[in-house]
């Protein structure tokens, strides 16, 4: 039998419930067509500009940013909540310029794969508390500033590690923070991530370590000891680590562990002194404008740093 052809003259003669069945169809897809576009603008930018959540899926993974696959200098963040950061973001005076994002200056997710930084840089790894401005990104879009000039197109890798409320003893190799951070710092210079050179251990810890006498009796020699197994792990025996002396503790020994760090004598180590950067309401945590000013003040460290080193031969 042949087909009845649709038009305005044999309309009439369709069952009425086949009429418009060819525009409902087409309704139907405009939902589908619509949720994919949303996706696709969805992925893409937030492969630049990633969410300050922990995502269940690394979207980075599927669409990385433009220099994932550069060769990276590469700075390992580890430590407490101070380098985690607890500024808050996003406030009426907040210098938001300090630390937004750029396009050269990348962290290495939980997944491992790289991704645009932005603050809250510890979002993903220092899950159980609320992150917020740290000193990580300031530091970078600083040292990239200058560096830039000297290397030409430079791309900086941050690797996050930090954890909130951790003694110096939870840092012991062997256990989860300290082995974590050495699979992390070695995966983020592996060639099929684009390769790179870990220049230095940022470091800001010891908060927790003031409250009992002991742990802060003992405080210098536990530092001493990270920094010998973090460059005998990475294979780096001259690796810089730039630490900050504490601004504020948790309890009544915070002078005796900022004694202990500043007293550390062992190469390419330099400190950092944060004491008197404003805090919080808390008297523990930075604020932004602190962090702000120590990832400043971290850069110009290093770089003075670098420039020793580039000016004496290393043994």
């Amino acid at each position: 039998m042949q087909k009845l052809r649709v038009n305005k003259q044999n309309w009439r003669f369709l069952a009425p419930e086949q009429r418009g069945k060819g525009k409902r169809d087409m309704r139907q897809l405009i939902p589908a067509l619509f949720l994919f576009s949303s996706l696709f603008l969805l992925f893409t930018f937030f492969s630049i500009y990633p969410l300050p959540l922990s995502l269940p899926f690394p979207f980075s993974a599927l669409f990385p940013p433009p220099h994932a696959g550069a060769y990276k200098l590469v700075f390992i963040l580890a430590g407490q909540s101070n380098m985690a950061g607890r500024g808050p973001l996003y406030s009426d005076s907040d210098p938001y310029d300090q630390y937004s994002p750029h396009l050269s200056v990348l962290r290495l997710n939980r997944w491992l794969h790289w991704e645009t930084a932005r603050e809250p840089m510890h979002y993903d790894i220092d899950v159980n508390k609320t992150c917020g401005v740290g000193p990580g990104l300031v530091f970078a879009k600083s040292v990239l500033q200058k560096v830039h000039y000297s290397y030409g197109e430079v791309v900086i890798g941050l690797v996050p590690c930090a954890v909130g409320g951790t003694k110096i003893e939870k840092w012991t190799k062997g256990l989860g923070l300290y082995d974590s951070a050495v699979k992390r710092a070695k995966a983020a210079v592996e060639a099929k991530r684009g390769g790179g050179r870990i220049e230095a251990l940022l470091w800001y810890q010891g908060e927790t370590d003031t409250v009992n006498f002991d742990d802060a009796e003992v405080y210098a020699e536990k530092m001493e000891t990270l920094i010998r197994n973090f460059r005998a792990d990475l294979g780096l025996p001259h690796l810089p680590v730039i630490q900050v002396a504490l601004a504020s503790g948790e309890g009544n020994y915070t002078g005796k562990v900022r004694a202990a760090q500043k007293g550390i004598q062992l190469h390419n180590v330099r400190t950092v002194d944060a004491y008197g950067l404003p805090l919080l309401n808390d008297n523990l945590h930075l604020n932004t404008e602190a962090q702000i000013r120590l990832g400043h003040m971290l850069a110009q460290s290093y770089l003075s740093l670098l420039d020793e080193l580039n000016s004496t031969p290393q043994p």
